[in-house]
């Protein structure tokens, strides 16, 4: 388990409005493109982080986290596991919040790094499933 029921009530409820999702595209038959679709109905404001910097649901994608020039909260992570570690280290960098490995996202060093990092993170989890569970 990578993520306690507080952990993930907190990043959904509590730590911001802001997340960029990495590997976010305009691909519809892409996992990321429903699950930002999810969060933007609850609210979310949903920054799209491509090497295309498509803008996708209404928002300027950009290609790197590290281009995105407001403060991000959270940085949902939508690459394959040997890139998730470096994605996490650039959420430390531009000081988000918290990092969300996605379902299947598993990256325990990265995980251990982030969290002594100070930030929360839940690993292996999808946020459009979870957020409807909090009522």
């Amino acid at each position: 388990m990578y993520a306690d029921t507080e952990t993930v009530r907190r990043i959904l409820t509590e730590t911001g409005d802001t997340w960029a999702v990495v590997g976010l595209s305009n691909n519809r038959q892409r996992a990321a493109y429903g699950v930002a679709e999810v969060l933007q109905r609850f609210g979310k404001r949903v920054v799209p982080v491509h090497p295309g910097a498509e803008s996708v649901h209404g928002e300027k994608g950009y290609a790197e986290l590290s281009e995105i020039p407001f403060p991000v909260d959270v940085v949902d992570v939508f690459v394959n596991s040997q890139l998730a570690g470096d994605v996490a280290d650039g959420a430390v960098e531009i000081g988000a919040r918290a990092v969300w490995f996605q379902l299947g996202v598993i990256d325990e060093a990265a995980y251990e790094r982030t969290r002594a990092a100070g930030l929360d993170m839940v690993m292996d989890r999808c946020p459009a499933i979870e957020i409807p569970k909090l009522g």
